[in-house]
C-alpha cells in the first residue's frame, strides 16, 4: 500500500526542495558552457518561441517606430537572439535588453556574435526598477520555477513595474504533469549520449519539471490583474497586461 500511494502522489505536488545541478556554485564549467550551447536547440523544441513571437510580439511591432522588450534570466540569451532574427526577416523593429544576474551565464552569452539589437546585461530585475526603466514588452523562459514563493513574487512586482503604458508581460514556464515528465524522459534519451552528453540539460530539465507549477497552482500564487494561460507543448504562460 505504501508503494502505491508513493507511485499515486507521483508529481502531484511541486517539488520545490530539489535544485538544478547548473544552479550550483560549484557547477562545472565545462558542462555548464555546454549547456548553455544546447539551449538553443532543445528551446526550440520545448519553449514555443515562435508562438511567443507570433502572439505577444509582432502583432506589437512596426517597421517605423522600434518596441523594446526585456527578457529577464535570459541565460544563454538564445530566445532574444530568435525573436530578433524573426523580426528583422518580417522588416520590423525590435530591441531586446537580455539580463541575468548569473555572471557565469552573462560570461558565455556576450562572448557569442553581437545580434543587431540586441543588450546584454548582468542585472536583475530589481535593477532596472531602480534605473527607472519601461519595456513595451516583458518576457521570460523557464524562470519561474526556479523561484521561491518570496523570489516570485519580487519578479512580479518588478515587471509591472517595468510595464510601460499599454504593455504586457509574458512570463512563460513549464506545466508540471506526468506526461510531460515521460515525454521528456523519452524524447531526451536517445540524445543522452550524443547531442546532450557532458551538459546537464536532461537531469536538470527532469528536475525543472519537478519544481513546475501545474495551471491551478499558478493561478493561485499570482496577483489580481494576471492570468494563465496554457501553451503547447505542456507549458504556462502567466501573463499581465499595463492599462494604456
Amino acid at each position: 500500500m505504501t508503494v502505491s500511494r508513493s507511485r499515486s502522489a507521483w508529481l502531484a505536488e511541486r517539488d520545490d526542495r530539489v535544485a538544478e545541478l547548473m544552479d550550483a556554485p560549484d557547477a562545472d564549467p565545462a558542462m555548464l558552457a555546454k549547456t548553455y550551447e544546447r539551449f538553443r536547440l532543445v528551446n526550440a523544441v520545448v519553449s514555443g518561441e515562435r508562438a511567443v513571437y507570433r502572439r505577444w510580439l509582432r502583432p506589437r511591432l512596426s517597421p517605423v517606430r522600434p518596441t523594446r522588450a526585456l527578457d529577464i534570466g535570459t541565460g544563454s540569451a538564445d530566445l532574444p537572439r530568435r525573436l530578433l532574427r524573426w523580426a528583422d526577416r518580417d522588416g520590423l523593429r525590435l530591441e531586446i535588453t537580455a539580463i541575468d544576474p548569473d555572471a557565469r551565464a552573462m560570461a558565455w552569452a556576450t562572448e557569442r556574435p553581437p545580434t543587431p539589437g540586441l543588450e546584454l546585461r548582468r542585472a536583475s530585475s530589481g535593477d532596472l526598477v531602480a534605473a527607472g526603466e519601461r519595456y513595451d514588452v516583458v518576457l521570460s523562459n523557464h524562470v519561474l520555477h526556479h523561484l521561491d514563493g518570496r523570489e516570485l513574487g519580487a519578479l512580479l512586482r518588478d515587471t509591472e513595474a517595468l510595464l510601460a503604458p499599454g504593455g504586457v508581460a509574458v512570463h512563460g514556464d513549464i506545466e508540471r504533469s506526468r506526461l510531460g515528465y515521460a515525454g521528456f524522459w523519452l524524447g531526451t534519451l536517445p540524445f543522452a549520449a550524443t547531442l546532450l552528453a557532458g551538459s546537464y540539460i536532461r537531469p536538470d530539465g527532469l528536475t525543472s519539471i519537478r519544481r513546475s507549477h501545474t495551471a491551478a497552482e499558478l493561478s493561485r500564487v499570482l496577483p489580481d490583474a494576471w492570468v494563465v494561460r496554457r501553451a503547447i507543448p505542456s507549458r504556462l504562460e502567466a501573463i499581465r497586461r499595463a492599462d494604456a
